[in-house]
């Protein structure tokens, strides 16, 4: 005897379907699929992902990047010809909030493209600009003596340029246009410092009044490296037509980087075709007639910002005077010679036994050459004084004629004058 299981009771899935009033041919035949059971959506797939977006997840909020291959690096792993991998670009972790959320607000590709190059114009302008550092320093015009005295005291805040986090700053002059070794000036260096304290004075010899209305004077912070080249940290420029006669004036400037453009080599073309004559450099000479002795002393003080004859950015000047027309060999005097220098100092004297009224009838050549050992001696430039001068020339001799016993003094500008149908002298 069999017993037969009670039907199972009603589902209350609310997927299930309604009992229909009346029984018709369609649900009779209904299709497996539209029982309770099998109206549920089937299990989730458990989602793969790589292990290195394993690695990746709440480490890098970007897309991921590839990770280099050794292969990348060594291109015989590759089949010829083979391009290198592009540069991983740097992304800026954190970004603007606007409404409550990151990456500024933007739609994917609306503006963050345009904000990215903005800020790394920010980033260099502030590297450029904000990050230098200061100089302080004094300029002081003698008009009396010609010269130019250039107090560099300190500077502040230096940009970092070593390893170490520090650096060996100097500072170096150049007077522009024009700048060369004949008129560059340098401060000692210090070391390990971003806060250097120089208090040292360098002079210009042989400026005059029309030169501070045309010079700029430039000056140059750098950090000394033993090892490879010194690096350029920053620089200020000061126009000297603002500096007045006699008077002391101190700047304290932030150190800039000046690019240089067409229209400023223009401008420094234009101006250098003024003072296209002092590329040869000047020269200070001091005349004084002796009455009780009866002759005339010449003093070959110094020169300055000379023209450069040899490889090496410099030359080995010295100075030969002639009294004109020729007496002999009493005529004919040379200086010292000073090697591998643009700005030699002479202090050297000569006489010549003359009577004033003969004086008055002559010429006094004055030369100055690069002295080369084995070979010729190349001539650098020239000036003559006598009562066939003009200009300045003429009135430093008519002065000394003048005031007899009083020694006088002039920066004389070198010129072709004086030199040789051959480089070589007698």
């Amino acid at each position: 005897m069999s017993l037969s299981k009670p039907p199972p009771p009603p589902s209350t899935s609310h997927l299930a379907i309604p009992p229909a009033s009346t029984p018709s041919p369609s649900s009779s035949a209904t299709s497996p699929s539209s029982t309770p059971h099998s109206a549920a959506p089937p299990p989730p797939s458990p989602v793969k992902i790589s292990m290195q977006e394993h690695f990746a997840i709440n480490v890098c909020p970007g897309p991921i990047l590839p990770i280099p291959q050794i292969s990348d690096f060594f291109p015989r792993f590759h089949d010829y010809p083979c391009t290198p991998p592009p540069p991983r670009e740097k992304k800026i972790l954190k970004e603007e909030t606007f409404n409550g959320e990151m990456g500024g607000g933007f739609k994917d590709g609306e503006r963050r493209g345009e904000n990215d190059g903005d800020r790394e114009e920010v980033f260099d302008s502030d590297d450029d600009d904000t990050y230098l550092g200061t100089l302080e320093f004094s300029l002081l015009f003698d008009q009396e003596n010609n010269c130019l005295h250039c107090t560099i005291h300190k500077a502040k805040g230096l940009k970092a340029m070593d390893s170490n986090g520090l650096a060996d700053p100097y500072v170096k002059l150049h007077l522009l246009p024009g700048a060369s070794k004949a008129n560059k000036l340098r401060t000692k260096t210090l070391k390990n410092t971003l806060n250097p304290v120089w208090n040292e004075t360098l002079v210009y010899h042989g400026i005059t009044g029309a030169d501070m209305t045309t010079k700029t004077l430039r000056l140059c912070v750098c950090d000394m490296d033993r090892l490879g080249r010194n690096e350029f940290i920053g620089e200020v420029r000061v126009a000297l037509k603002k500096l007045k006669e006699g008077e002391s004036k101190r700047y304290n400037m932030g150190l800039e980087r000046i690019a240089q453009n067409k229209e400023t080599n223009n401008q420094l073309v234009e101006q250098g075709a003024v003072v296209a004559e002092e590329e040869r450099g000047r020269i200070l000479v001091s005349l004084c007639y002796n009455t009780e002795k009866g002759c005339l002393l010449v003093g070959i003080i110094r020169c300055a910002h000379l023209a450069a004859m040899d490889s090496n950015g410099y030359s080995d000047p010295f100075v030969k005077i002639i009294l004109q027309p020729d007496m002999g060999k009493k005529s004919k005097y040379k200086t010292s010679v000073k090697k591998k220098t643009l700005n030699p100092e002479f202090n050297e004297e000569f006489s010549y036994e003359v009577t004033l009224d003969q004086l008055a009838k002559k010429t006094l050549e004055i030369s100055v050459w690069d002295y080369d050992l084995g070979m010729s001696n190349d001539f650098i430039g020239g000036v003559e004084l006598g009562i066939n001068a003009s200009g300045q020339r003429l009135r430093h001799w008519f002065e000394c004629l003048k005031n007899k016993g009083k020694k006088v003094e002039y920066w004389h500008t070198l010129t072709q004058q004086g030199a040789p149908s051959s480089d070589k002298p007698d």
